[in-house]
């Protein structure tokens, strides 16, 4: 190598920021499938508690639905992505991907699992929309509704379950403001706080129902 000094030069995967984005979908898409193994081979060795993984899991699996969103263009299937990045070797990550539910939940044709995923998903969507200072009262309102919709569906949920109370609270704001409106810099902050809280309390709830 001496006398080449290209060779101790990076290498760029991108030249733009789309490239850019590109290659972080595919990363982003890689380490869940990476991370969903990892957490399949914990959860057989008996490493985590079973109501860790189910949390765990459930959030992975939305985690999953969104990256796959962003590089299906390129790939049309997950298999052709598995094959492509030579993810064979994740067998437990992708049969969890084929059955869209984490081991430890029955197939209840779906009511409990899908309100699980569905919480987590908009919790995660809300956030997302705040930190993204997407703060008008029509943007965040429908995916507020739709999470406190869904935390009344889970039956499981205790009616006195704290993350309810600080949706509704939101909400109630939301009823009292024009589609137009926005949130005060002071409220969007409350409000990630405020969300991210439920949020944890949710997750907390998984681990220890």
């Amino acid at each position: 190598m001496a006398g080449r000094p290209e060779l101790y030069q990076e290498v760029k995967l991108y030249s733009t920021a789309r490239e850019r984005e590109y290659f972080d979908n595919l990363s982003e898409l890689y380490s869940i499938v990476k991370t969903l193994q990892a957490l399949e081979k914990a959860y057989i060795k008996d490493s985590i508690t079973a109501k860790e993984y189910t949390g765990a899991c459930s959030r992975l699996l939305v985690q999953y639905k969104a990256a796959f969103k962003q590089v299906q263009s390129e790939f049309p299937t997950l298999d052709e992505f598995v094959k492509q990045y030579k993810l064979e070797d994740c067998p437990a990550a992708l049969e969890r991907i084929k059955e869209d539910r984490p081991i430890t939940m029955k197939d209840d044709k779906g009511n409990t699992s899908k309100c699980i995923a569905d919480i987590v998903s908009l919790f995660i969507t809300v956030m997302d929309k705040l930190r993204l200072e997407i703060k008008a009262m029509d943007e965040i309102h429908p995916d507020l509704k739709d999470l406190a919709d869904s935390m009344h569906r889970m039956s499981t949920l205790p009616s006195n379950f704290e993350g309810k109370a600080k949706v509704e609270k939101w909400l109630t704001t939301f009823n009292s403001m024009a589609a137009s409106d926005e949130l005060e810099e002071s409220q969007v902050r409350q409000m990630v706080f405020d969300m991210e809280s439920a949020y944890n309390a949710f997750n907390k709830f998984l681990h220890d129902s």
